[in-house]
């Protein structure tokens, strides 16, 4: 790995990022064809937290947060710190101090594939975090990794720039180049819902709205009265 700082890579539009965060986690990863999802592993520290914005990407060494340190320089209004580590790290890397630096130079929130500490006070000052653990243990600040380079979290690679969605359902990534083809999908998506949930609350059935009942029989689906059904 190459110990860079890499200062100056394109962002998505941030007021792109900021709208696919409102369209939601499970609505923007399905409207692209069910990618860029993270995967459950990776939660809210507190209920209710959300965000969109452009990725700062951080890769540190385990149980070191130097590089967290050297990416707050880094960060502008909209972004989001993406941490990695080059080997499994669930220690507590991140916690209220960073977030407190963090919030003042306007970002959105962060996502770890380590540990994070201190959630009381996240929720409390309402700095939206993802991680894949909570730990009080501690860390180091004395090994060399890089910032705005492209790292690998939930299978998925993030590059400095991309938009990263996070809500209770987890986080997705949205490459920078599919930003304007997410925006038109996700739109798309919520209009087909909104009808939908309409019809739902009107007594329609998903059976019958999706065309599903008139594929139970290929499916082998019968319906039988209860003194017919034998197991």
């Amino acid at each position: 790995m190459r110990t860079v700082v890499v200062t100056d890579p394109p962002r998505a539009d941030i007021a792109a990022a900021e709208t696919l965060g409102g369209y939601g986690v499970a609505t923007v990863h399905e409207a692209l064809g069910r990618v860029g999802y993270l995967g459950p592993e990776f939660r809210p520290v507190w209920t209710g937290a959300r965000m969109g914005g452009t990725a700062v990407t951080v890769m540190c060494w385990p149980g070191d947060n130097l590089m967290i340190h050297v990416a707050v320089e880094q960060c502008r209004p909209g972004d989001v710190l993406v941490v990695a580590t080059n080997s499994p790290c669930t220690d507590g890397l991140f916690g209220e101090l960073f977030a407190t630096a963090l919030q003042h130079r306007g970002v959105r929130g962060a996502v770890l594939a380590t540990g994070v500490r201190d959630v009381a006070d996240l929720r409390e000052m309402g700095f939206p975090v993802w991680s894949r653990a909570v730990s009080a243990q501690g860390t180091v600040k004395s090994t060399a990794g890089a910032v705005n380079v492209p790292i690998s979290l939930g299978g998925q690679t993030v590059h400095p720039g991309d938009v990263l969605l996070g809500d209770d359902d987890g986080v997705t990534l949205v490459p920078r180049a599919a930003v304007d083809r997410a925006l038109v999908a996700a739109e798309e998506r919520v209009r087909k819902e909104s009808a939908a949930r309409a019809a739902f609350a009107a007594g329609e059935l998903g059976l019958d709205r999706y065309g599903l009942r008139a594929r139970l029989p290929e499916l082998g689906v019968e319906y039988v009265s209860h003194t017919e059904y034998r197991p």
